[in-house]
């Protein structure tokens, strides 16, 4: 394993807990927006409808992928500046 790959270990995981934070962050303000509630709907709440549900989930799904990948690019993009190693 090169040693870049096992460098960026602990800073991949400390930017996935911050992408989570912000990727929650972005669903909850996005929901407000786009939905006029301000809590998004569980796939057990009765009173939502089917609808309501599987929108929350694919927009909290798509929300949290491009926060993620965004992050991880960013990362991996700021490891070469400073190593000259990509770290994939």
């Amino acid at each position: 394993m090169k040693a870049a790959k096992i460098a960026y270990k602990p800073v991949g995981l400390t930017l996935g807990a911050v992408s989570g934070l912000l990727a929650g962050a972005a669903f909850k303000q996005t929901w407000k927006w786009i939905g006029h509630d301000d809590e998004a709907p569980n796939a057990t709440d009765e009173n939502r409808t089917w609808q309501e549900v599987l929108i929350a989930a694919a927009l909290q799904g798509a929300i949290f992928a491009a926060v993620k990948a965004a992050v991880d690019r960013s990362g991996a993009t700021t490891i070469r500046r400073l190593t000259g190693t990509w770290p994939g």
